[in-house]
């Protein structure tokens, strides 16, 4: 069947096996000890790393083991979908320390590519909250990891993209909150310089993110709204159900262009910039505002699109956003989705993505001419230190991933010895370079 992930590129034709549970899993990794694979949770990853010729699914290992609200812990499956926490989790006063920008990621999917949200310069990396993880290695033995135990395997494993096993189930520490809403205050920065002094000037706040108009140019380049957040005091623990609405069919990518691109963007700024606030706020709409429109990736049409998602350290920030925002600029290509994070110190997992500075993140439909841009971006992104986030990653090569990921051979040696035939592939990790050596 043809799989793809959430950019719908690239496509490939594979096998899916999803096993109804555990012990069906287990099963058949001994038995298909000639088959190299990858395991998927959500689909949720926007390129390859969740893509092989058999792919693994962890749909079924949906199951809570444990939800201690006394001691704010749930036990699941890695199948669990972040969402379905939180429907546990609000009544009772709780909530998931780290939200990435949808709640239908699965908790091995969280871990695998060791998200992050919006306030990672105030708590890191979803890894910071991960207790233990029980893992499904190559050889069929299951053992747990954490912090302390099998050190050297967890921090491997998040941010590993599935590279090291099949995560089976996680504890994961959950935080008390007072309220769900959230308080949210908007500013307006003229420009990328004003931005940065926002961002930087509100470190504090627990929540920080940026929409940037990448097509605004000149004097105006990098104009964006900041939205901070904290949370409320309103005594709001109600699980949000919202009316979504659904994308039916690709739309025909002719409709997306430079034109109707700049017209919206224009138009957002104009009418965000007349609305600078302090208001509450429901928390799915400032942590996952496009939840709310089912299948929004087949808005950039049949072919898919690529995010392309990069951080650059504190020092070099300024000026990499400016060259990266002024090439998009000059090739039109600008997205709709254009967000500007702040983010804190590195952890010490060895293919996690953020590093101390500021990622940008931009949407572009597929199209041939985009990958020269993209490589030209890739030069910039390298040049200033900074790097290429893997689960949004669809193309970039292995002399740039090598470059910029520093503990990538710590990465390959640890794997050759856990798994030395390289049983877990992805078509990723052969484009990285991580296990295209070993191809049988």
């Amino acid at each position: 069947m043809k799989i793809y992930g959430w950019g719908k590129f690239p496509t490939v034709a594979a096998e899916l096996f999803a096993p109804i549970d555990e012990t069906a899993l287990q099963e058949f990794i001994a038995e298909e000890q000639n088959r190299s694979i990858i395991c998927r949770g959500a689909g949720r990853s926007y390129g390859d790393s969740s893509l092989a010729e058999t792919i693994v699914s962890s749909r079924f290992l949906d199951s809570f083991a444990e939800f201690n609200s006394a001691d704010a812990i749930v036990d699941c499956g890695a199948g669990v979908i972040l969402g379905d926490i939180l429907k546990l989790a609000i009544p009772k006063g709780l909530f998931l320390p780290v939200l990435p920008g949808t709640k239908t990621v699965s908790v091995g999917g969280a871990i695998a590519a060791d998200i992050h949200g919006k306030n990672h310069h105030i708590d890191g990396c979803f890894s910071n909250f991960v207790i233990s993880f029980n893992l499904l290695l190559a050889s069929g033995e299951v053992i747990q990891c954490s912090q302390v135990k099998n050190t050297e395997l967890f921090r491997a494993t998040c941010g590993g993209m599935g590279l090291t096993g099949v995560i089976l189930s996680a504890r994961i520490q959950l935080e008390k909150v007072s309220s769900v809403t959230i308080n949210q205050r908007s500013l307006v920065a003229s420009d990328l310089d004003s931005c940065l002094d926002i961002l930087d000037a509100h470190n504090e706040s627990k929540y920080s993110v940026a929409w940037v108009d990448c097509l605004a140019s000149k004097r105006s380049l990098g104009r964006s709204i900041v939205y901070l957040g904290e949370h409320g005091d309103d005594d709001n623990l109600q699980v949000r159900i919202r009316r979504s609405l659904s994308v039916p069919i690709s739309t025909p990518s002719f409709l997306l262009n430079k034109y109707t691109m700049k017209a919206f963007n224009s138009s957002y700024f104009a009418i965000k910039g007349k609305n600078v606030d302090s208001r509450p706020v429901a928390y799915d709409s400032y942590f996952s505002p496009l939840d709310i429109i089912r299948n929004w990736n087949r808005l950039y049409g049949a072919k898919g699109f690529l995010q392309y998602q990069f951080v650059v350290p504190t020092e070099a920030g300024k000026a990499g956003l400016r060259e990266v925002l002024t090439e998009v600029n000059s090739a039109g290509k600008g997205s709709f989705l254009a967000v500007l994070k702040r983010f804190g110190c590195a952890n010490e997992n060895l293919l996690s993505f953020p590093i101390e500075g500021y990622t940008l993140a931009l949407d572009f439909k597929y199209e041939q001419n985009l990958m020269p841009l993209l490589s030209k971006l890739d030069k910039i992104v390298l040049a200033n230190n900074g790097r290429i986030y893997l689960a949004k990653d669809a193309r970039m090569d292995s002399a740039t991933f090598k470059a910029s990921y520093p503990k990538w051979e710590a990465f390959c040696e640890l794997k050759r010895k856990i798994d030395p035939e390289s049983r877990f592939r992805s078509l990723q990790s052969n484009r990285l370079g991580i296990t295209a050596e070993t191809t049988q």
